[in-house]
């Protein structure tokens, strides 16, 4: 029998008319949500109040994390009119906040950075109004890469560090945390105007000092939002959870990190990367 989550994690079943609004366009313009693949707990409260995070760059990862539920093994070719796809949907759904992310494509010479640059651009022009985050991968680090993602004018780029840094070796093998310190640093060098972000996971056998640890971390480098969760076992294939944080210490954590100068922090056993991602922009 799998282990029986604490109460406070019970969500909601999908459902309700944008619900189904958001599946159909989705399913028609043939885009994947990162909502979906990763089986996110909020997927039910976002998608029925109009809110969904597109992955580009097609549904397979060339990275294998032990956390995560995205497919991993070789990708297939890039969808040429994904771009367009992704701005005509948002039209169609009406959205004035958009978050863009992808699966990690180590295989492309520029990670993928071409694509985003070219989602953002078509968003704005096509949806003048509306607002676009980028949740980007590490692209090994290439600075031209990051550059070219920036220089398309997101209002925010989020890149998550996922876990502590001695949680690396055995959950994120080929990421590296100095190299997602320096993406989120170097997108300051870049452009000062934009907002940035990051996120981790709880729940993996991390001490609280290693999480303090990596908030300071985050700040060092001058991120601006950050969002902690708590780490849900998408299947028994995955990393087991090792402890159920309450959603007390959740708050004391929110408070920690304020304390430490984040401009607005998500911190909740069902917090992910996007969650209330408009509401932080706004309120910053």
């Amino acid at each position: 029998m799998g282990r029986r989550h604490p109460d406070w994690l019970k969500v909601k079943i999908g459902g309700g008319e944008n619900y189904v609004k958001m599946k159909s366009i989705l399913r028609k313009s043939k885009l994947h949500t990162i909502c979906e693949e990763a089986r996110c707990p909020n997927i039910a409260e976002c998608f029925g109040s109009g809110t969904a995070v597109f992955l580009i760059l097609g549904d397979v990862c060339t990275r294998n994390c032990r956390y995560c539920n995205v497919k991993h093994g070789e990708p297939l070719s890039l969808n040429p009119n994904e771009p367009r796809d992704v701005a005509e949907s948002v039209r169609e759904l009406g959205l004035s906040y958009v978050v863009v992310t992808s699966v990690t494509r180590d295989d492309l010479v520029d990670g993928g950075a071409s694509v985003f640059y070219e989602t953002v651009k078509e968003v704005k022009k096509v949806n003048k109004d509306c607002l676009v985050e980028v949740l980007i991968p590490d692209f090994r680090g290439d600075i031209d890469a990051l550059r070219k993602v920036v220089t398309s004018k997101p209002d925010v780029v989020n890149h998550n560090i996922e876990v502590v840094r001695e949680l690396f070796p055995s959950i994120r093998p080929q990421g590296d945390y100095d190299i997602s310190l320096k993406v989120l640093e170097n997108v300051k060098k870049i452009d000062m105007g934009v907002k940035t972000k990051s996120g981790f996971m709880i729940g993996l056998g991390e001490k609280h000092s290693q999480i303090i640890r990596t908030m300071r971390d985050l700040r060092a480098v001058d991120v601006d939002f950050l969002t902690i969760g708590q780490y849900l076992q998408p299947s028994k294939q995955h990393v087991t959870v090792k402890k159920y944080y309450h959603p007390r210490e959740f708050d004391e954590l929110k408070e920690i990190a304020l304390n430490l100068g984040f401009k607005h922090v998500e911190s909740g056993p069902l917090v992910r990367s996007s969650y209330h991602a408009e509401r932080a922009f706004r309120l910053n």
